[in-house]
């Protein structure tokens, strides 16, 4: 497997937020703030595709969804399946594996307010496009949030009226992908009930009941 393109830790790509990094490294020189490289192996058949690295989140720990509200469903919940192992314990050295998962962002940078602009989305956009070539056994995608569909959709030059974003929806791409949807699991929808745990398991177990015996 030839390794993906990716950012490095200081990408000048965008200049917003190599801003926002510069402000935050010297607010907090200890954290990782830097484009967050993707966590699991290539050789997973999933790939798991968030928005971007959250300010205490992934920014403070350089490994996806580890640090903040996020994480704490989706880690959890993907030993649930049968896709991780060991215990989350929001940290890059607690010793958490993937098994057969592999988790990305659409943009690897954390923007201001969470909010990446389309610029920033179109100039990582290369780099999800290089994760999914490069993955030989991917058999499934899960976006996590209407953006990540998006990106994903963009990334395989695929029309999005083609694919409507719902959550727990299961689009078959060409080719054979199935990508399956799911609300972002933010703290702000599972306050407000948007989703709750039960409907985050089971996009997940979707993922993998429409996956099952593909090679």
């Amino acid at each position: 497997m030839t390794p993906p393109e990716c950012p490095g830790r200081d990408c000048a790509l965008c200049p917003r937020l190599v801003e926002y990094r510069n402000t935050n490294r010297a607010a907090q020189p200890t954290w990782h703030n830097g484009a967050v490289a993707s966590f699991g192996d290539l050789s997973a058949r999933f790939l798991f595709v968030g928005l971007a690295p959250g300010l205490k989140g992934a920014n403070r720990t350089g490994r996806p969804f580890t640090g903040d509200y996020a994480g704490d469903l989706l880690y959890p919940s993907l030993k649930s399946v049968g896709l991780a192992t060991g215990t989350y314990g929001a940290d890059p050295a607690d010793g958490f594996t993937l098994q057969d998962a592999r988790i990305t962002n659409a943009v690897r940078c954390v923007p201001p307010a969470n909010k990446p602009l389309p610029a920033e989305f179109k100039a990582c956009l290369p780099f999800l496009a290089a994760e999914i070539r490069a993955m030989p056994n991917l058999a499934g995608l899960f976006a996590i949030g209407r953006d990540a569909h998006q990106a994903v959709l963009t990334a395989l030059s695929l029309r999005k009226s083609a694919f409507v974003f719902a959550h727990g929806a299961v689009h078959t791409l060409p080719g054979g992908l199935i990508m399956t949807d799911s609300y972002h699991c933010s703290r702000y929808n599972t306050n407000t009930g948007r989703l709750t745990e039960a409907m985050f398991h089971q996009a997940l177990a979707t993922l993998l009941d429409r996956t099952a015996g593909k090679p």
